[in-house]
């Protein structure tokens, strides 16, 4: 990882050379002379280190410094003062700089520490990209389903090629996010893992949230800020809820997907990040697409891998292990002593359907370890008429409602609910309801 350095000094005899050392030292090295040249610096891009001398041409380092650590809170900045001037040092230390030099500046000196600063930068980096990994390796657990088994070894081979999109669809609550952070994790060596919620988000700030913005892009913009499409480089941008982006914003998606490059909102320049996008909904997006609400050839460009997360009520294979390793998970922190399940709360388990899926099973998992207190956990919530959720009506299902209909009318509509079903493919459809083509046609009402 290369560290980028901000160097303010006004002596150019001192600035080059020392530039000079830093740029050998493997540092990414910009200058300034003046607290003017520095904010247009900070402005243009964000340094992971400023080394600032306290006596400018136009202020104080010292003064300045609660302005930059205000604008850049993540930079470690380094404060150059006089010979014995212990007083600014401290004064230094208590605005927030993680270190001092005192002039004359030895060019080892500089260096080493640097070096340190650039270290600390590194280490926290390291730790933010560890409780990532953390976070998701400690949610999957080993599944026993077919059809989730099926699900890990598509992704298990789409980790192999690093850039293409893929797309997640499933119900809500499947555990999407958890399946992106594992794609994430089945690249070694690679960048962050950022996630955006895209429903979360006001339509007047999508595109600086995802793109970033130059200073001066809008009345609040007072430096330029990188976006997450920049901050997932090298690594993966889950986009979460994909479906609901605005369609303005659905052709600047397909512009980086296609390319791998993308400007800043008020910018003129083009960047690139090699991110890879996945995206999840939990919407049809080929109804929404008919309905002009998203673009057909974003989906398609997203689809070149499709992966569907299978319900809880799917892998049943999994619903208790599952829920052993999140009781274990809640009584960790919620302070509690590990607790098991009675032999009427297994059963309780294997009927209940989880129209919330993973979701829903930690959330009863988290009353009943609140409210419950005995040895083991009964899990009474999941007894219908006990003021748990009421049995849900399966979602896939089928239903006619209204008065009686004649049988040709209500084949017709279950051709349709069919073909809903597999996403308008119509030979898939045909096959699944075990009846030729020109038959299927006719049944549709099309022939």
């Amino acid at each position: 990882m290369t560290t980028s350095l901000l160097l303010v000094d006004d002596d150019r005899t001192f600035s080059s050379l020392a530039a000079s050392v830093l740029t050998q030292e493997g540092f990414q090295v910009r200058t300034a002379r003046s607290l003017h040249e520095t904010r247009t610096a900070l402005a243009r891009e964000a340094p992971d280190l400023v080394i600032l001398d306290r006596r400018l041409p136009d202020g104080d380092g010292l003064t300045f410094l609660p302005e930059l650590r205000a604008q850049l809170p993540g930079t470690v900045v380094l404060l150059v003062t006089a010979h014995g001037d212990i007083a600014s040092a401290v004064e230094a230390i208590k605005a927030g700089a993680r270190d001092y030099l005192a002039k004359p500046v030895e060019l080892d000196d500089l260096v080493l520490r640097a070096r340190r600063a650039a270290q600390d930068v590194q280490l926290q980096e390291r730790l933010r990209r560890a409780e990532s990994t953390l976070e998701g390796r400690r949610r999957l657990m080993v599944s026993h389903s077919p059809a989730m088994q099926n699900t890990l070894r598509m992704l298990e081979r789409i980790a192999t090629s690093p850039r293409s999109p893929v797309l997640l669809l499933g119900e809500t609550g499947v555990g999407k996010e958890v399946l992106a952070r594992h794609l994430h994790l089945l690249r070694e060596e690679q960048g962050p893992f950022v996630h955006v919620n895209c429903a979360a988000l006001p339509d007047t700030m999508v595109e600086s949230e995802l793109f970033g913005y130059e200073r001066g892009a809008f009345t609040d913009a007072r430096t330029a800020r990188r976006g997450l499409v920049e901050v997932a480089n090298g690594g993966l941008l889950f986009l979460d809820e994909v479906g609901e982006l605005p369609l303005p914003l659905q052709a600047k998606l397909l512009t980086f997907l296609d390319k791998g490059a993308f400007r800043r909102l008020g910018g003129s320049s083009e960047l690139s990040s090699s991110a890879r996008v996945v995206a999840a909904t939990n919407r049809h997006l080929t109804e929404e697409v008919a309905a002009g609400r998203f673009r057909e050839d974003l989906y398609f460009r997203l689809s070149v891998f499709k992966v569907e997360v299978p319900p809880l009520r799917a892998r049943r294979e999994d619903v208790l292990p599952l829920a052993e390793s999140l009781v274990a998970e809640l009584c960790a922190e919620l302070g509690r002593r590990p607790v098991g399940f009675s032999a009427a709360a297994r059963a309780r388990l294997e009927r209940y359907p989880f129209p919330g899926n993973v979701r829903e099973l930690r959330n009863v998992l988290e009353r009943a370890l609140v409210l419950e207190s005995g040895p083991a956990l009964e899990l009474e919530a999941l007894v219908p008429g006990t003021g748990g959720p009421p049995p849900p009506a399966d979602p896939n299902a089928f239903v006619v409602a209204g008065p009686p209909r004649p049988l040709d009318e209500v084949e017709r509509l279950y051709v349709r609910h069919v073909l809903e079903r597999l996403e308008g493919r119509r030979m898939d459809a045909a096959r699944a309801l075990g009846i030729s083509y020109p038959t299927f046609l006719r049944r549709l009402g099309e022939e």
